[in-house]
């Protein structure tokens, strides 16, 4: 006896492996606009390194398009105070790909100002 712990079966790991992936902002309903965002550093397959932002969700990496921050800048330049915003994805692959972000929640003295100016 070797002292060894029985192990699943290399079948019963390989079914029940989950490749560690980074989501996209897009899949969550609603994100702060004052979570942390970071940075890190990735390789791809033909050694050339590329870097992602990306906020962390309940343990989970969602990353952050640079068009995304682009979005949320235009987003507060009107509108200082928002709260929350959600992230639309539309188009797939790296050409085709757009994101829309659409403010949600906003401090109470932006609505009231909007009103005073008939945007809302």
């Amino acid at each position: 006896m070797t002292g060894e712990n029985k192990m699943a079966t290399l079948k019963e790991q390989a079914q029940a492996y989950e490749s560690p992936k980074t989501l996209n902002i897009a899949e969550l309903e609603s994100v702060s606009v004052d979570v942390e965002i970071k940075e890190e550093t990735r390789t791809r397959t033909d050694g050339e390194e590329f870097t992602i932002m990306f906020i962390e969700v309940d343990g989970k990496k969602y990353r952050v398009p640079k068009s995304v921050i682009s979005g949320l800048n235009a987003i507060l330049d009107k509108m200082p105070d928002v709260l929350t915003i959600r992230v639309l994805k539309t188009g797939e692959g790296k050409d085709n790909t757009r994101y829309q972000v659409v403010p949600l929640d906003v401090k109470e003295q932006t609505i009231q100002t909007l009103r005073e100016n008939s945007i809302i």
